[in-house]
């Protein structure tokens, strides 16, 4: 899976354009957070570990966030610290540098990104 592209208001993924924030699972599927923001995508991943253990966050996967193409979005020190006590490597950039992280990117990845602000 590659991320082909992003600009306000959308990104491409192998060439297909979204225009919301989308979340790339780690089997590689990738859906639009049409009623989310990436904050309660967030929120959500971790309630799914801890609460109903729908996704399982290891030592070594990583989190890559967009943040916004200006770099708006921040984590809460909540899932901050969720994701530090799961041993989680949290990757928090804007979102046209996020893109190029995760492409970049080998092993379990998880992909949150915002495509406005």
């Amino acid at each position: 899976m590659r991320i082909d592209h992003t600009a306000f208001g959308e990104i491409t993924i192998d060439g297909t354009t979204y225009h919301h924030d989308v979340i790339i699972q780690l089997s590689g599927e990738n859906r639009e957070t049409q009623k989310e923001t990436v904050q309660e995508a967030v929120r959500y991943l971790a309630y799914c570990v801890e609460g109903r253990g729908e996704v399982r966050i290891r030592k070594g996967r990583q989190l890559i966030l967009g943040s916004g193409q200006d770099g708006n979005v921040r984590l809460s020190p909540e899932a901050g610290a969720f994701f530090a006590k799961k041993k989680c490597e949290v990757v928090i950039k804007p979102t046209p540098q996020a893109i190029l992280a995760f492409n970049d990117a080998h092993g379990n990845k998880i992909g949150l990104f915002h495509v406005t602000c």
